[in-house]
């Protein structure tokens, strides 16, 4: 496409997006909620379509389970949170809060907000697991339900256009960051499609076509110099971007050494506001404590799932293990660790540049093992590289703190938190005997782990499907020292200063769960690569989530417990 081609379409595209600001600022609550619930049902009616289009892009065999993947985290979590917004607008529109009737608590000081269950359905197909989103310091009940609806309080009064830039792996979040950008921001929105997702096109444009037929979604294709110049324009209010930090700093402060420079000073050349959600480095902390043969299997299990969804192209994919040298079961759980790595699906290498970080990381840790298309680096001397560089592709890491018990877990949080690069999410796995037994000292790990989500005993993945919790950096990030990026997005209760979400997971699976007195039924999560019937579990619960009902549990569960 020629300059000439691509600037007269964006142009044209932010034309009329203008025009449609209008019609969005004159669109009632009962609308907007009319057309949420109808994106909702496109994105369940046409997810099938939906999956084939991710299915080529990711070069998957269509009989393979992974599938269930591009289920789970494409048409279901919009759907989902198509939902969940639309909950809180019918709460808007009758003069309450998104927060009436919601379950609230205190943890470290601070006003939680129960997000997960949140109904009978919930405590159903996702036994045992929880999610509370922390509100940040200061912030009351009485304050967190006055201010919760941001944008849509005054749903007259919009915000211009905003510029959401696709992320090219998970195909839920483009369409997500749209919506969020209409709902929460009450700004119209030109999305830019990653060219990964190009094919997506087609799809989106049906999921999204309610927003679109309104003059309140524009949907670009192109490349890089498409991105630049929209997030450049005149007519643009804001940028919402997913993507790396290095894409971050591109946007906002240039490339090359003008670029650095400018970094380094202050300056940059984007002349607007920008919110991002940009990955970094993430760890699982594996506390040290008596597991089963089976505990050890299942969790190493679920630690090559937190990599190796996906491929490992996820912002928040699980990157280093961090162990106990002093755990007597530390080496069986890495040669357990090793053998799920090699055992899990071959996938293709279809994000670009995939290889070469491979290759990379190779060449940084010449000890470490070839496990097919996969890299295990256990415990190298030189940490600096494993814990400061997003691979973004199937290489994992292990290190070891020669430390056990209250003092591990008070070093692993200091790692955590001051030598891995990003503040996205951090996953902690910890038998329920002996979180028990360090009390306080587990709960002060959660406080002070500064991460958006913290995941105990689950994959913060998790946190990224449940549609009324916070999914973004840990606040206080700044254009120049950006990490995992500024701002959040899901957040179907509309809260006005989320800190972080904390989810929470059954150790063990059922039934071994409730044998050992976790109240879960839950069986090997379908988001498990491992996981025989994650299709057809997936395509079934996006279907229930398009239309909630007892009739549909059945199946799902017989699905479920086949995985």
């Amino acid at each position: 496409m020629t300059e000439i081609a691509y600037t007269a379409l964006v142009d044209q595209a932010l034309n009329e997006l203008a025009e449609g600001e209008k019609a969005w600022a004159a669109t009632s609550l009962a609308r907007r909620r009319e057309i949420l619930d109808d994106v909702q049902q496109l994105a369940v009616q046409h997810g099938a379509e939906w999956v084939e289009a991710a299915i080529r892009i990711k070069q998957l065999n269509p009989e393979s389970p992974l599938v269930g993947e591009e289920w789970i985290s494409g048409p279901y979590p919009l759907a989902a949170g198509a939902a969940a917004l639309s909950a809180s607008l019918a709460k808007l529109e009758a003069g309450k809060s998104p927060l009436d009737g919601a379950t609230f608590g205190t943890a470290a000081g601070r006003t939680t907000v129960n997000v997960l269950p949140l109904n009978v359905f919930d405590k159903l197909l996702l036994s045992g697991f929880s999610a509370q989103v922390w509100l940040q310091p200061g912030v009351s009940r009485d304050e967190a339900i006055r201010t919760a609806g941001l944008a849509q309080r005054d749903p007259g009064k919009t915000n211009g256009i905003g510029a959401v830039l696709g992320a090219g792996n998970i195909t839920s979040i483009a369409p997500l960051d749209t919506v969020y950008e209409l709902i929460a921001n009450n700004r119209v929105v030109a999305l830019k499609l990653n060219p990964v997702t190009d094919p997506l096109l087609p799809v989106l444009t049906k999921v999204l076509a309610p927003f679109i037929a309104l003059g309140a979604v524009r949907i670009l294709t192109g490349g890089a110099d498409v991105g630049t110049y929209l997030v450049q324009h005149d007519a643009v209010d804001h940028v919402h971007m997913t993507g790396s930090a290095l894409t971050h700093d591109a946007i906002v402060f240039g490339v090359g050494e003008e670029g650095a420079r400018r970094k380094a000073a202050g300056e940059p050349i984007l002349h607007k506001d920008i919110t991002s959600e940009l990955g970094g480095v993430s760890p699982t902390i594996v506390v040290p404590g008596k597991w089963s043969k089976a505990d050890i299997a299942f969790q190493a299990n679920h630690i090559a799932t937190q990599r190796l969804h996906n491929n490992g192209y996820n912002c928040v994919a699980s990157q280093v293990v961090v162990l106990s040298s002093k755990w007597a079961q530390r080496d069986e759980f890495v040669a357990a660790l090793t053998k799920a790595i090699a055992a899990a699906p071959n996938r293709a290498a279809y994000y670009p540049g995939s290889d070469s970080r491979v290759a990379s990381a190779e060449a940084t840790y010449p000890k470490a093992q070839r496990l097919g298309d996969r890299v295990l680096v256990v415990d190298p001397e030189d940490r600096t590289a494993l814990l400061n560089t997003e691979y973004f592709s199937p290489v994992y890491g292990v290190v070891d703190l020669d430390s056990d018990g209250v003092e591990f877990v008070r070093e692993a949080t200091r790692l955590a938190n001051e030598d891995f690069v990003g503040t996205l999410g951090v996953n902690i796995v910890a038998a329920p005997a002996t979180i028990k037994a360090l009390g306080k000292a587990f709960d002060a790990m959660i406080e002070t782990l500064h991460y958006g989500t913290v995941a105990v005993n689950a994959w913060t993945g998790v946190g990224y499907l449940t549609p009324h919790a916070t999914w973004g950096a840990f606040p206080g990030h700044t254009l120049s020292d950006v990490q995992s990026g500024i701002g959040v997005v899901h957040n179907g209760f509309l809260l006005e200063k989320p800190e972080r979400t904390v989810v929470r997971g059954p150790f063990r699976p059922s039934p071994r769960s409730l044998v050992g007195g976790e109240l879960s039924i839950s069986p090997k999560p379908p988001w498990f690569v491992n996981n025989r019937t994650a299709a057809s579990t997936g395509r079934l619960l996006t279907a229930f989530t398009g239309k909630p009902s007892w009739a549909k549990l059945p199946a799902i569960f017989v699905s479920a417990l086949r995985g």
